[in-house]
């Protein structure tokens, strides 16, 4: 630790041999904005989707549905079902739609103007489970013995596939975090080898005159790690400012918002010194190879 804090102070007189301006300090300070910038977005939409991810394994394992076929008989198996349901472990309540619910669930399928007065349709009965779940197994051993008509859906079969997708979103976001450090690097490492070539001849100069690689390697490494540092910065604020002007999800909306939330924003706003140790690295990595091949 106290290596690279010593390589961050460096020497006030060795920084006079790196150039204060030209392409190579643009584009590292360019380059750390837009990678912090894009870094932030990635860490967000890897957090929002974790948040997604539980919000829905959380919301749909507490929940299920009866389905009771309709016919001359739908009014006594109705009956039928729920009073099993009310004698089954692990469920809270159960409650039979209206026809206002269940037309309102069809809507976004067949339109709100569609009426289904008229038409058969089957009794659905939204049932609310414990934290624990329900004896599914027993329950449609009973339902087919007692209650042919009635099918049980715990929503096994579509809520694995969505859980699943959203933890995989959050790794991309983690991939892509990573990514973007690398990319970051490599772009680095070749502004300081661009550096470092354009002054091999003052760094010729100085090695005759008894200046250690050590002491050319700090103005470098401090150098671009300052400029890393300035462009994550003012990425991280603009991409900071980017999400605030999000609009947070509402409590019971289905897709939660990219917004980060709690400790979140404090991961956001480390990815300046994530950064600038990244370019760090790189820049002690480029320096020592290239004093290494100067001549």
């Amino acid at each position: 630790m106290m290596y690279w804090l010593d390589q961050i102070k460096g020497d006030p007189e060795a920084n006079r041999i790196v150039p204060p301006s030209g392409f190579t300090a643009s584009l590292t300070v360019f380059t750390a904005a837009v990678m912090a910038f894009l870094a932030v977005l990635a860490l967000s939409l890897s957090m929002a989707a974790g948040r997604q991810a539980a919000q829905w394994d959380s919301a749909l394992s507490t929940s299920a549905t009866l389905r009771v076929a309709p016919g001359a008989d739908a009014a006594r198996d109705l009956a039928a079902a729920l009073r099993i349901l009310e004698t089954t472990q692990g469920v809270r309540s159960a409650r039979p739609l209206s026809a206002a619910e269940q037309q309102a669930l069809l809507a976004p399928w067949l339109g709100s103007a569609v009426t289904l007065e008229g038409v058969m349709m089957p009794q659905l009965i939204a049932i609310n489970s414990g934290p624990d779940g329900l004896d599914a197994q027993g329950l449609r051993l009973r339902l087919a013995a007692e209650v042919p008509t009635a099918v049980f859906d715990d929503h096994q079969d579509w809520r694995a596939p969505l859980v699943s997708a959203a933890k995989r979103l959050r790794l991309l976001g983690w991939i892509s975090a990573v990514l973007i450090a690398a990319a970051m690097a490599a772009v680095v490492t070749l502004a300081a080898q661009a550096s470092l070539a354009a002054n091999a001849g003052v760094i010729a100069v100085l090695r005759l005159v008894g200046a250690r690689d050590s002491f050319i390697e700090q103005a470098f490494v401090r150098r671009f790690s300052l400029r890393a540092l300035v462009g994550a910065a003012a990425g991280t604020a603009l991409a900071l400012i980017a999400l605030l002007l999000v609009p947070a999800a509402p409590s019971n909306a289905v897709l939660t918002s990219l917004r980060p939330e709690g400790w979140g924003w404090g991961l956001a706003m480390t990815v300046p010194l994530l950064a600038a140790g990244v370019a760090l690295g790189a820049t002690v990595l480029a320096a020592r190879r290239a004093l290494g091949g100067l001549t």
